[in-house]
């Protein structure tokens, strides 16, 4: 079982970065996908941005794109989310997802990953 831990989560005031990280047991034996989801509360989890572990590709939300940069490093089984330029409405808890099995991407759905990590809270503030 694949098994993912986050990291790097944090209090900031708008305008300032954090950088998020997900550490994963396994890596390119068994995944082919990884992602960032983050969910406010009473709302959905949406996700953020996701990879693709193989081929280097990225896709972003447009309310991030130009502030938020995906990232990997496979010799560490890591993907990282760089989060600059943060707005009182990125406040959220962010969680790491990976799955393999397929070969499209991007995949930007819930269910459509099989492990995720426990979360980390990030909070904005004005």
């Amino acid at each position: 079982k694949v098994q993912l831990v986050e990291s790097g989560g944090g209090s900031v005031q708008a305008g300032g970065s954090l950088r998020l990280s997900c550490v994963a047991s396994e890596y390119t034996a068994t995944i082919n996908s990884m992602a960032w989801f983050r969910q406010a509360p009473g709302k959905e989890r949406d996700v953020v941005a996701a990879i693709q572990t193989g081929g280097g590709r990225t896709y972003y939300i447009d309310s991030v794109k130009g502030r938020f940069t995906i990232s990997q490093d496979n010799a560490k089984n890591t993907v990282y989310l760089q989060m600059n330029t943060l707005k009182p409405e990125d406040t959220a808890t962010y969680y790491c997802a990976a799955r393999g099995g397929s070969w499209s991407f991007p995949k930007l759905i819930p269910y459509e990953y099989g492990y995720w990590g426990r979360g980390t809270q990030v909070t904005v503030s004005s």
